[in-house]
């Protein structure tokens, strides 16, 4: 009688992490499937990656501009552009990674390959966008004649802040929405939340330099990690005419990685699972 092989996944760590570099073709694969399919039968195609960002772009400058939300001195327009991409990037890396499972149920209960992959291909897919959108930014700068200072260098610092903050949280709610797909509910709700709790269309300095607002809500306000992203940005595109605050800024570094820690955590104690009730 021919015996028959079965695999399964690999329980040691140090084996997991091996295969994530073993499979790393089908990573490739994912993400090049995704971008190629993204804006498939679409009028204008990839433009949208740069249409997108752009309307939002002119939706917040317009409603700074009407509301006379302070500017710290800075054109209004290169505030919330430098703020706009950044947001972009988490709240459409955390959407796909964390329905990412979902959306690819077929392919996971076929065959073995690292169940990471997949969140952390469409996290890539939307890196790709925001190079794309990162023209908007270089052609605002160009329009206002805007040279940045030596703080351009360290914008990477804290895009890779972003990505680990985008990777934990959708690592975390991939595999909850597994099991319970009430979280798919929740995932808009949570993006339309923290836009309107990220300094997007103002300034964290008229938050931390308010005599009203409380100590205490002040650090619930730098618990969100992407406070920071975007003030790092700010910071980074006008040369240090944004103020940074340091404390914030180490916990918004802290967040992140328990954050990416939780939900690396999470995942790979789930993942054995997902085939069996996806």
């Amino acid at each position: 009688m021919a015996q028959r092989t079965i695999i399964t996944p690999e329980n040691n760590d140090a084996n997991y992490w091996r295969d994530l570099w073993n499979y790393r073709g089908l990573f490739y694969f994912l993400a090049w499937r995704d971008i190629l399919v993204r804006y498939k039968q679409t009028a204008i195609g990839v433009a949208w990656s740069v249409l997108r960002p752009a309307l939002t772009i002119a939706v917040f400058w317009f409603v700074g501009w009407m509301f006379n939300i302070p500017d710290e001195g800075v054109p209004r327009i290169l505030l919330v552009t430098a703020a706009t991409l950044p947001w972009q990037f988490f709240s459409a890396a955390f959407s796909e990674s964390a329905n990412s499972l979902i959306s690819n149920s077929n392919l996971l209960t076929k065959v073995y390959f690292p169940r990471m992959i997949v969140p952390a291909s469409t996290v890539i897919v939307c890196l790709i966008d925001f190079a794309i959108t990162f023209v908007i930014l270089v052609g605002v700068m160009i329009a206002l004649r805007y040279t940045p200072g030596w703080q351009i260098a360290l914008l990477p610092l804290f895009l890779l802040l972003a990505i680990v903050t985008a990777m934990g949280a959708g690592l975390l709610i991939a595999a909850l929405n597994v099991k319970y797909r009430d979280f798919r509910y929740l995932i808009p709700f949570i993006v339309q939340f923290g836009l309107y709790i990220s300094p997007v269309a103002f300034s964290s300095n008229s938050i931390f330099s308010s005599e009203k607002i409380p100590d205490w809500l002040k650090f619930v306000y730098s618990l969100n990690p992407m406070v920071e992203v975007i003030d790092g940005f700010r910071w980074c595109i006008t040369g240090g005419q944004i103020v940074l605050n340091e404390r914030a800024f180490l916990i918004s570094v802290f967040i992140s990685l328990m954050l990416l820690f939780a939900g690396i955590r999470v995942f790979r104690r789930t993942e054995k699972t997902f085939a069996d009730i996806i």
